[in-house]
């Protein structure tokens, strides 16, 4: 299956899904407590660099979006689904939301100040994940920050693999490999913090969050 088919088939899964989705996870910030911890990491970087506005790839139906703006940045959305940004809208209408995928963001160069992607990479195709990271570097400032969450794997034998997600196509990604990646797309890591197993009470698996700089 090739990226185009990805795209379709992953835009559509979450369009039927939307309004289900929207309501299971719309106050589930308070209950995660390493996002909140990491997000906050990432919100205060970004204010003190300046770099411009912040964006969160994968947005959904907002919630972590408006998250945001609560600390202090000014956020807006992007994501593929044209249902999940309906109800972004409708449920926040004083933030912006655009459709978009993260391969071809529809944002200049060096215009944004911090890029969060959090659970979305895990439905890029593993092949493509060089091209992605290198359009998170493109749109950020230089010193802007990028903070990426997927369901992970500590082992490097291989860079992903496929699991049963709920909703589409998706892959624990391998930590060590998505940090060489990173590296070779221009970032250098500022800190990470992985769950174990034992925090994911639905399959057990890791969960890390990356967060790096975009080097000058």
């Amino acid at each position: 299956m090739g990226e185009s088919e990805i795209l379709h088939d992953t835009r559509a899964a979450y369009d039927d899904v939307a309004e289900q989705y929207a309501e299971t996870f719309r106050d589930s910030i308070p209950e995660q407590v390493f996002d909140r911890a990491m997000i906050g990491a990432f919100a205060e970087l970004a204010r003190a660099t300046e770099s411009g506005a912040v964006a969160d790839v994968g947005c959904g139906p907002g919630h972590v979006t408006a998250h945001l703006r609560d600390l202090g940045l000014d956020a807006f959305g992007i994501d593929l689904s044209p249902r999940m940004l309906a109800i972004a809208r409708r449920e926040h209408p004083e933030l912006r939301f655009v459709e978009g995928s993260m391969s071809a963001l529809e944002v200049g160069d060096g215009a944004l100040g911090g890029v969060l992607s959090r659970y979305s990479i895990i439905h890029v195709l593993p092949d493509s994940l060089p091209e992605v990271f290198a359009e998170f570097h493109r749109v950020l400032a230089p010193g802007g920050h990028l903070l990426v969450a997927f369901t992970a794997h500590e082992d490097d034998s291989q860079l992903a693999w496929a699991f049963d997600h709920r909703v589409t196509t998706a892959y624990r990604l391998s930590i060590p490999r998505v940090t060489v990646l990173l590296e070779r797309a221009g970032f250098e890591e500022v800190a990470r913090l992985v769950e174990a197993p034992g925090e994911d009470a639905v399959r057990g698996f890791h969960h890390a969050h990356l967060l790096a700089r975009r080097i000058p």
